[in-house]
């Protein structure tokens, strides 16, 4: 082998090493920049909440329309838990399918994803679609093996990740709710009353499953044209959310789907608030989660009933129908399901955070 040879060998590996780092310098960052991270990081961006199309859906990445059937190829890979699998709708394309008439987590986060959206928080992108796979098995969390022929599942949600670069430590290390408490206004970060609005809205839709791989760190240097730091720093962090399926039910210890996930009757039963002087939010915290109970400023309750309150009564019924809540839950009905929301939207509109101000004592007394 020449000398010539061997040189471009070890360039072409250095060269190659280096490329990879720096097109994927986010997945293995270190401590240190990962708390520099969530001292910088936004948890909400302004978007014209009132012309949200909760039907159609985000449109910032590559969607389908609700009830569209969307042909695929099944991709092996592990999954467990809920029904699931990986498929491949074109070249180099690969998006998770979640399915199944009785598997709440294909109503319940479409619904949640696209509220999330609307009011402008951060979370994944969900299509309600009738999924035709080819090679698809009848069940890829028990066996998991390629078969012949095409499947078809219907009810469907594809899941899109929203824009960004995921920042983690390892796989799926996401974000636990008590490190909002790291994130820092002083050096840019997302406000108290941000972070308090993002912890009652998780509340009123009951985000039982709130383990730290439910919640996503990302950075938005790329998506804004800056250049990616090759130690994996980011100057504009966000955190969203990642998995929301187990939602507008009750949460439970153990993240039941019943009553965890699109259960009128269940979410009907918690109200908001979880007592009558403090703002506490009604949020118990399950055997895996990290969100427990959040007290909640004034100006946090304000932040979110405004939001709220920018939403029509057509965009709360268009919610509700795009995520077929009604096919879940046959014996409840569109109507049903926005008087309840209006109700707990009421609950925070309706409610003050601002102590009383003790009585000043008599004169006489003083």
């Amino acid at each position: 082998m020449t000398k010539r040879l061997i040189v471009g060998i070890v360039v072409f590996c250095f060269t190659a090493g280096a490329y990879a780092d720096k097109k994927t310098p986010y997945e293995s960052i270190d401590n240190d920049v990962r708390l520099d991270a969530l001292r910088h990081a936004q948890v909400w961006k302004a978007t014209k909440v009132s012309s949200m199309d909760m039907k159609a859906g985000p449109q910032d990445v590559p969607g389908w329309a609700p009830e569209a059937t969307v042909r695929c190829e099944y991709v092996q890979k592990k999954v467990a838990s809920t029904p699931k699998f990986w498929c491949e709708v074109g070249p180099d394309d690969n998006v998770k399918v979640k399915y199944g008439e009785s598997n709440g987590e294909v109503y319940g986060e479409v619904a949640a994803t696209r509220l999330l959206w609307a009011l402008g928080f951060g979370a994944d992108r969900m299509y309600p679609v009738k999924v035709i796979c080819r090679k698809c098995p009848e069940n890829a969390v028990k066996n998991g093996k390629p078969v012949p022929g095409e499947r078809t599942f219907e009810p469907a949600a594809i899941e899109r990740k929203a824009p960004g670069d995921t920042m983690e430590m390892f796989q799926d290390s996401g974000w636990g709710w008590v490190e909002l408490n790291f994130v820092d206004p002083s050096v840019g970060g997302a406000p108290k009353a941000q972070r308090d609005a993002l912890q009652l809205l998780a509340a009123i839709i009951q985000h039982t499953d709130s383990k730290p791989s439910q919640q996503r760190l990302v950075c938005l240097d790329q998506k804004m044209g800056l250049a990616l730091d090759p130690k994996g720093k980011c100057a504009h962090p966000f955190l969203e959310l990642n998995d929301v399926g187990r939602t507008f039910g009750k949460a439970n210890v153990f993240n039941h789907d019943v009553p965890g996930s699109v259960d009128l009757k269940a979410w009907t039963s918690m109200s908001v608030w979880k007592d009558k002087d403090k703002c506490t939010a009604n949020m118990p915290k399950s055997m895996s989660g990290t969100l427990d109970h959040p007290l909640i400023g004034e100006e946090g309750r304000k932040f979110l009933a405004d939001l709220l309150t920018q939403l029509s009564d057509q965009q709360i019924r268009d919610l509700f129908e795009v995520s077929r809540f009604t096919r879940r839950q046959p014996n409840t009905t569109i109507d049903d399901w926005v008087r309840v929301f209006k109700q707990k939207r009421d609950e925070v509109v309706n409610r003050s955070c601002v102590p009383d101000r003790p009585v000043p004592a008599p004169a006489s007394a003083r």
